[in-house]
C-alpha cells in the first residue's frame, strides 16, 4: 500500500496535536508540507517529519500531494477546501464544514465531481469513549436511552483582533464554532430532530460578539431528548467534558476530561455505568483527542473508497440545525428542526 502524501494547511495552535496525529500512522501516509502564512509556524512542524518542506502558500504544494488536512480560520474553509476538490485532492476538513448553506452545498458538490474524499474533522466521533456509548445505545445494552446531556466547560478567550473573536469570520458564536461537534454527537446518537430552542449570552465572555455560553435542548422523534451546555468563559470546572446517557435501565456516563481544565489534564478518560448508588467501569482509555483514529479513518477512506463517518451531507445537516436554532432564537420561538438532512430538505 503507498503511502498518502499529505500537506498540512494551518499550522497555529494545533501544531502539537498534529505531530502527535500523524506520528501514529506514518506507515500509512507521509507529510510532504507544512503551510502557514507565518513561515516560523510551518517549520515549526516540518521540523517533526524528515523531507517536510515549509512554506507559505498551499498552491506550491499541491502538485506534490495526494490530501489535504486545513487547519484554517473559518471563513477560509470554504475557498480553499473548494480549490483543493477541483484540484483532485482528497480534503480532511476542520469543523464546521463553513459558515454558510450555499458554501456547504459547493463543497458537496465539488466532491461528488471529483470523486475524492471529503472528510469533515469532527473528532469527538472517533474518541473511543465516545464510539463505544453509541454503540451501548444502539444496542440497548443498558435498556433505550431517553435522554442524552453534553457538557463542554472551558476557558477560550480571544484578543480583539482575533479572527475567532468576529462572528463574521467564525461563522456565529461558541454554539457554531465548538457546539457543532456536541450537536453533531446529539443527532449521531438519537436521530431525526423534531423541535429545539438556543439560548446564548456573551456575559462572561465579553471578547466574544456572539454568544460564548449556550444552552440547547432538542427533542427527538421517538421522545427522547438531548441537552447541550457549552461556555468558553469557565474559570473552573468540575464537569468538564461529559455527557450523560439516561436510559430505562440505567445511566451511561462519559467522563472525556474532568477537574480544572485551565490546567493541562493527565490521567484517563472513563466510561461508568451508574445505578442505584452504584458504578462500574466499563472503558477506560488514554485522555486527548484521539485524533490519530480521525486520521487514520481518512486513511482508510481514501485506500478503500470508504464513505466518511462525518461526510459532508452529515455535518452540513447538523449546521442547518444551529442556523435554525439560531434564527427561532432571534424570533423568540421554538425551532422547527423537521426535515434538515439532504435526504429530507426542502428549501
Amino acid at each position: 500500500m503507498e503511502r498518502v502524501r499529505l500537506a498540512l494547511v494551518g499550522c497555529g495552535g494545533m501544531a502539537r496535536t498534529h505531530v502527535a496525529r500523524f506520528a501514529k500512522v506514518r506507515e500509512r501516509m507521509e507529510l510532504v508540507a507544512a503551510v502557514d502564512l507565518v513561515l516560523e509556524r510551518a517549520q515549526a512542524v516540518a521540523e517533526h517529519f524528515p523531507g517536510a518542506r515549509a512554506v507559505r502558500d498551499y498552491r506550491e504544494v499541491l502538485d506534490d500531494v495526494d490530501a489535504v488536512l486545513l487547519v484554517l480560520p473559518h471563513h477560509l474553509h470554504h475557498p480553499i477546501g473548494l480549490a483543493c476538490l477541483e484540484a483532485g485532492k482528497h480534503v480532511l476538513l476542520e469543523k464546521p464544514m463553513a459558515n454558510s448553506e450555499r458554501q456547504c452545498l459547493e463543497l458537496i458538490d465539488a466532491q461528488r465531481r471529483s470523486g475524492k474524499v471529503l472528510m469533515i474533522a469532527y473528532c469527538m466521533r472517533y474518541h473511543p469513549i465516545v464510539a463505544r456509548l453509541k454503540e451501548l445505545i444502539d444496542s440497548q445494552a443498558f435498556g433505550e436511552v431517553f435522554q442524552v446531556s453534553i457538557w463542554t466547560e472551558q476557558l477560550t478567550q480571544y484578543p480583539a483582533d482575533h479572527w475567532a473573536a468576529d462572528h463574521r469570520t467564525l461563522g456565529g458564536g461558541q454554539l457554531f464554532s465548538h457546539g457543532c461537534h456536541y450537536i453533531d454527537l446529539l443527532l449521531w446518537y438519537l436521530g431525526r430532530p423534531l423541535r429545539g430552542v438556543h439560548l446564548g449570552t456573551k456575559l462572561g465572555t465579553p471578547w466574544m460578539d456572539w454568544e460564548g455560553t449556550s444552552n440547547v435542548c432538542i427533542e427527538f422523534e421517538g421522545g427522547k431528548l438531548g441537552y447541550h451546555f457549552g461556555t468558553w468563559g469557565a474559570r473552573g470546572t468540575r464537569l468538564g467534558y461529559s455527557i450523560h446517557a439516561h436510559c430505562t435501565e440505567g445511566m451511561l456516563e462519559a467522563q472525556i476530561s474532568y477537574g480544572d481544565i485551565m490546567r493541562e489534564q493527565e490521567g484517563k478518560s472513563r466510561l461508568l455505568f451508574l445505578r442505584s448508588g452504584k458504578e462500574e467501569l466499563l472503558l477506560e482509555s488514554e485522555a486527548g483527542k484521539h485524533t490519530e483514529n480521525e486520521m487514520a479513518h481518512f486513511l482508510d477512506c481514501i485506500h478503500y473508497g470508504k464513505q466518511p463517518l462525518t461526510d459532508g451531507p452529515g455535518s452540513l445537516q447538523g449546521l442547518r440545525v444551529i442556523w435554525r436554532l439560531y434564527e427561532a432564537e432571534h424570533q423568540g420561538i421554538v425551532a422547527d428542526l423537521r426535515g434538515l438532512g439532504l435526504d429530507q430538505f426542502e428549501p
